[in-house]
């Protein structure tokens, strides 16, 4: 079974960047898409952004397009989400995702959620 840790959260304020890693072990990862996702209290977990096994296939949320980037680094079993422009809106625990079926599409992650294991998570908070 794959462990995934996050890390890289914190406080930020309005317009600031946050860089989020998430390293797997148990599994390796490069066969399977790799996604974050995001909550707030109350609220369900939303898709954020994936990426695909080889790293040429992304698929981003409307409302995180432009200003969020996901990539991968196989090599080190870790996926990254690079965080710029960051809004108050954004304040969420982010959510590390790895598909568990290798035929699980970044697009999949987003439209159908099909079975993924979770991180732990890692709070962002950004200040107005």
């Amino acid at each position: 079974q794959v462990q995934l840790v996050e890390s890289g959260g914190g406080l930020v304020q309005a317009g600031g960047s946050l860089r989020l890693s998430c390293t797997a072990s148990g599994r390796t990862i490069s066969d399977y898409t790799v996604g974050w996702f995001r909550q707030v209290p109350g609220n369900e977990r939303e898709f954020v952004a994936a990426i695909s096994r080889s790293g040429s296939s992304t698929y981003y949320a409307d409302s995180v397009q432009g200003r969020l980037t996901i990539s991968r680094d196989n090599a080190k079993n870790t996926g990254y989400l690079q965080m710029n422009s960051l809004k108050p809106e954004d304040t969420a625990v982010y959510y590390c995702a790895v598909a568990q079926s290798r035929w699980t599409t970044a697009q999949d992650m987003g439209v159908r959620r099909p079975g993924i294991d979770w991180g732990q998570g890692t709070q962002v908070t950004v200040s107005s």
